[in-house]
């Protein structure tokens, strides 16, 4: 099965910064969304940034200002920048990524990493 892979994860003290990085598969094609989700303990799972195949991106309003996604030239690449990090962003953050399938009817495919721990200290 196709998986996504995820790097830059680990530990940093409040008010640091990590950048996590995924790529998918080059086989993959017509890619509509990129995101990052995490989840903490005891927590849904929730969407922190995405960016669409148009570069529109949206925010989770606890990391407006303080994190940024964006795409590499390769498409199939997106990077979250996370800055002024709290306490609050510790999770488990997966990478996931949403292919168009078929236009009639309408389909996508469902593709995520297998998750990248971040622990933020005080």
């Amino acid at each position: 099965q196709v998986q996504l892979v995820e790097s830059g994860g680990g530990l940093v003290q409040a008010g640091g910064s990590l950048r996590l990085s995924c790529e998918a598969p080059g086989n993959i094609f017509g890619i509509n969304f990129m995101g990052w989700y995490r989840q903490a303990p005891g927590k849904q799972r929730e969407l922190v940034a995405g960016i669409t195949s148009g570069d529109i991106t949206n925010y989770a309003d606890s990391v407006k200002g303080r994190f940024t996604i964006s795409r590499g030239n390769t498409k199939n690449t997106v990077y979250l920048q996370m800055n002024s990090l709290k306490p609050e962003d510790t999770a488990v953050y997966y990478c996931n990524t949403r292919r168009r399938g078929s236009i009639n009817p309408p389909r996508e495919y469902e593709y995520w990493g297998q998750g990248t721990q971040v622990t933020v200290s005080s």
